[in-house]
């Protein structure tokens, strides 16, 4: 059995049928478990997670139904392993041998961080892929709210940008600045503050014969961080700048 939290829940069996969970509360309680994967979380923090500070006065045993419901749910999917485990104060999502796609995310994303350290920069590109392709959308986006889930979806999301910037970086090392050039316009205008992407895109520009544009992405991005934070570009965007205008393609590094 197969968790996926790298977008909407959903669970899918060894077929690859995908299975999902229509109750909404039961959906943000499962959610929870599986952010929570192989440790407990208690009556009091599912409790917080689906009914904030106003719980009603039975929650308690609204959640042991809650429960009760999705090991149903989930046996249909499994038949053979039941996760969802009591254990003191609460219950645990216990994987067996199943998987959860935000685990798979974090390996890939640390080998490709660890490859290119190592400066083997395919295989660092390859990991930082696969483990980027793993998304599917927003990280449980219709169930926000909890603590668990929000938290949870903080660190994915930064973590992904992370390995968006790993992933470019090391195909700049690999001589694909023409294919990156498309994908950082629209990663700089998502990200706008992120100046690691301004930076990899005037780069690619410039590997790409193309100074001018690469010398107005720092005009913009300069405006851009005076204008909304009343602050310069970092050194990096600063030195890039300058090596472009004297036009040193000795001295421009092919990535960071």
């Amino acid at each position: 059995m197969r968790f996926e939290i790298l977008g909407s829940l959903r669970i899918v069996d060894g077929q690859g049928v995908c299975a999902t969970v229509t109750a909404p509360k039961m959906e943000s309680l499962l959610a929870a478990l599986a952010v929570r994967a192989g440790d407990v979380v208690s009556m009091d923090q599912m409790r917080t997670e689906i009914w904030g500070d106003g719980p009603p006065r039975r929650a308690a045993a609204t959640l042991h139904v809650y429960i009760s419901q999705l090991r149903k749910l989930l046996s249909r999917v499994d038949q053979d392993h039941s996760p969802i485990v009591t254990r003191f104060p609460g219950y645990v999502l216990e994987l067996g041998d199943g998987s959860l796609d935000a685990h798979e995310f974090q390996r890939f994303a640390r080998q490709g961080r660890s490859a290119f350290r190592a400066g083997r920069y395919q295989e660092a590109s390859a990991a930082c892929h696969r483990a980027l392709a793993l998304w599917r959308g927003t990280v449980l986006g219709e169930l926000r709210g909890g603590g668990i889930v929000d938290e949870f979806a903080t660190w994915a999301e930064e973590t992904r940008l992370e390995c968006v910037e790993w992933g470019n970086e090391a195909d700049l090392m690999i001589g694909r600045h023409r294919e990156l050039v498309g994908p950082l316009y629209a990663l700089v205008n998502r990200h706008p503050l992120v100046e690691a992407f301004h930076r990899q895109l005037m780069l690619a520009l410039y590997r790409s014969d193309r100074r001018a544009d690469a010398l107005q992405v720092f005009q913009r991005v300069r405006s851009l961080l005076d204008r909304e934070l009343s602050i310069a570009p970092c050194r990096a965007l600063y030195e890039l700048q300058q090596q472009i205008l004297a036009d040193d393609g000795a001295r421009v590094p092919a990535a960071a």
